[in-house]
């Protein structure tokens, strides 16, 4: 049994988020907590595999609670989250201190959509329960220079602005994802992403790796032009793919069904790569739960792209990388903080 403790100062949610996780059979709600300093003592009590936790609380908001569980003892966090603006703020800075993952607050009126709601948090409570989780944040402001990884090159050196970098990434990958984009140079070939993010958060992600990267982060546009230096993100709910026109790429936003469950998915971003870019992409498919975008670096590796998955040690949960190395469909596996140098050094060989 996976024993869960449901942090929220409502009584309400408290109530329906116990009913939801007891429904399942390998999952126990020990205790409930309606503020921090009651959610101190009963994870002393309990200790429990993992915690949902609500941002907003009174006496000590969720963050700073967090903040205290990843220094003095680590262990999966959910957070719940409303999906606005703040809230998405909010959340993206727990996935920096350390939670695992989160799940929007449930809605009183729930009734018609309960059971879809029940089954999504189950799921993110297994996953959590066997996710890799490491104390402590980074400072604010700390960045990870990209001299660490390459040389800067005058920007007269680039041979060509038709390399592309796609990446993917979903549980724990908003983290995985500045940790490579951090390393990249200002004069990187264009990185086309896609994040497993609603739409409420894909812009504030944006946002957030634009102030900290030395590339341009934005979230993609319809018919925008790819250029270098830039990276584009795909908009929550809207699969991102890439078309060619001419020597140039542009972002192409599409409703279409959701594909491996998710829209955007990974699966639809690399399978345009491999139709525009072939051998002239190279890809990197990073933490996340599923296998979405497996099949996809598949198509791109058989085609000649050098494509990487995250290894298991550096992964929060290996769900996708796993499924693309079982496919054999990397051509490497490599530990986080290495991605980044990889992609660039086998992009510049091939310009």
């Amino acid at each position: 049994m996976i024993r869960t403790i449901v942090v929220d100062d409502s009584a309400l949610i408290r109530q329906m988020l116990t009913e939801m996780l007891n429904d399942a059979p390998d999952i126990e709600v020990v205790d409930t907590a309606h503020d921090p300093y009651d959610a101190r003592e009963k994870i002393k009590a309990h200790n429990p595999d993992v915690i949902t936790l609500d941002v907003e609380m009174p006496k000590m908001d969720g963050i700073t609670f967090l903040r205290n569980i990843m220094r003095l003892r680590p262990m999966p966090v959910i957070m719940v989250s409303s999906l606005t603006q703040d809230g998405a703020e909010v959340t993206l800075e727990a996935l920096d201190i350390g939670a695992v993952d989160y799940v929007a607050k449930p809605q009183v009126n729930l009734a018609s959509e309960f059971q879809d709601y029940a089954r999504e948090i189950q799921d993110k409570i297994r996953m959590a329960a066997s996710a890799r989780v490491k104390g402590g944040s980074r400072p604010a402001g700390e960045k990870h220079s990209a001299g660490a990884v390459l040389p800067k090159r005058r920007p007269g050196d680039l041979k060509s602005t038709e390399r592309l970098i796609a990446l993917g990434a979903s549980t724990g990958g908003t983290e995985a994802l500045r940790h490579v984009l951090e390393q990249l140079p200002p004069d990187s070939p264009g990185v086309v992403i896609t994040q497993h993010i609603p739409q409420e958060f894909s812009r504030a992600f944006a946002n957030r790796m634009d102030g900290t990267c030395a590339v341009t982060v934005t979230e993609a546009q319809h018919g925008q032009r790819i250029i270098p230096g830039h990276v584009y993100v795909a908009p929550g709910n809207r699969h991102l793919t890439v078309k060619r026109d001419g020597a140039r790429y542009t972002c192409q936003l599409h409703d279409g069904d959701p594909v491996n469950r998710h829209r955007p998915s990974v699966d639809v971003l690399f399978r345009s790569v491999a139709n525009e870019a072939g051998k002239n992409a190279v890809a990197a498919l990073l933490t996340g739960m599923g296998d979405d975008g497996a099949r996809g670096m598949k198509e791109l590796h058989d085609l000649g792209a050098y494509t990487v998955a995250q290894n298991e040690d550096t992964s929060v949960v290996w769900g996708m990388p796993g499924t693309a190395v079982e496919m054999e469909a990397v051509s490497d596996t490599l530990a986080l903080d290495r991605i980044a140098g990889a992609l660039l050094t086998r992009a510049r060989q091939s310009a």
